[in-house]
């Protein structure tokens, strides 16, 4: 446990001090946040009862597809995994500890939006904080698990970012947090139900922690890890 936990500690600070993962996992959502979010409110006044939400998934979706995948695809392309090998570490343990680095990050950048956009922008603030934090960790450790497969499969880097913006952007124009997916065509509105950003949001709203937000980002959840720890045991014959 000693030795999982100073992984953990060492990959959290060399997270901190990726330049690209600052980027993705506060610089660019906090921006976004700070510039849209009084846009938001200020065309549509009633988006102030779910800022909070829409904030979060777009800052979600960015360090989990966009930010993440890179580090994950680099770590397990490189000497790192021959380090692991030979010194009898198992190649699961690179993963695990950067999903769990990934996530502390993420809900720190969550927790700024959740406490400053009542100040900035008189959102409304989640009324039963400990359910939103547990839909929150819920949809990011869903969103995070895809993050997971995405890095592990695709391991040019280039091929990683395309592939990342097809599930970027989808999932914070067709989820609903930019304007109400009821809106969409009715195509564009089933397509945006296959990302976890659609439930997520729901999932975060007030009442909306309910199984029929919820068995969605489970079953994306479970899937991803079984998918992940089939290709990480692959990696053992690369």
């Amino acid at each position: 446990m000693t030795t999982f936990l100073y992984g953990l500690v060492l990959q959290f600070k060399l997270d901190k001090r990726s330049k690209s993962l600052l980027v993705t996992y506060y610089v660019v959502p906090l921006i976004f946040f700070l510039l849209m979010g009084g846009i938001f409110t200020s065309i549509m006044p009633n988006m102030k009862e779910t800022l909070v939400q829409s904030m979060i998934v777009m800052g979600v979706s960015m360090g989990a597809f966009l930010g993440y995948p890179h580090a994950l695809a680099q770590t397990y392309g490189s000497d790192i995994k021959k380090v692991y090998q030979a010194n009898g570490v198992s190649l699961s343990f690179g993963l695990i500890t950067m999903f769990l680095s990934a996530f502390i990050h993420l809900m720190l950048m969550c927790s700024v939006i959740v406490f400053l956009a009542p100040v900035l922008f008189e959102a409304q603030r989640p009324e039963r904080l400990p359910l939103f934090y547990a839909a929150l960790a819920i949809y990011l450790s869903a969103s995070l698990s895809v993050g997971s497969a995405l890095g592990l499969i695709v391991k040019n880097q280039a091929k990683l970012t395309m592939t990342g913006q097809l599930l970027f952007l989808p999932s914070i124009m067709l989820s609903g947090i930019m304007f109400p997916a009821e809106l969409l065509p009715n195509i564009l509105n089933t397509i945006g139900q296959i990302f976890p950003a659609h439930w997520g949001y729901r999932f975060m709203q007030v009442g909306g922690f309910q199984i029929q937000n919820l068995w969605y980002l489970l079953v994306i959840l479970i899937l991803a890890s079984i998918i992940c720890g089939l290709l990480v045991k692959k990696q053992k014959f690369e």
